[in-house]
């Protein structure tokens, strides 16, 4: 799957210009990203789409030199799981 990706923002929109998958990291103070927001369409669930979202995100804000932190509660269970 390719994912359209912008400075605090990651997604994949449909032909038609619908979101098929998003996610979205704000910079809520500095050098901190919020995973505030993890959508994926109910036709593409059950593929490990959101798991691939958060991974891309974390690489994202770790190259930049961010720390990850989530309010969006798929997100605070991923990292949990991964242990970031």
């Amino acid at each position: 799957m390719k994912f359209l990706i912008e400075a605090n923002r990651i997604c994949q929109m449909s032909s038609d210009g619908n979101i098929l998958a998003e996610i979205t990291f704000p910079e809520v103070r500095p050098g901190i990203y919020c995973i505030d927001h993890t959508f994926v369409d109910d036709a593409l669930r059950g593929q490990g789409i959101a798991g691939q979202l958060v991974r891309l995100a974390v690489e994202q804000i770790q190259a930049k030199g961010g720390t990850v932190m989530a309010t969006c509660s798929y997100a605070q269970h991923w990292l949990e799981t991964h242990g970031i």
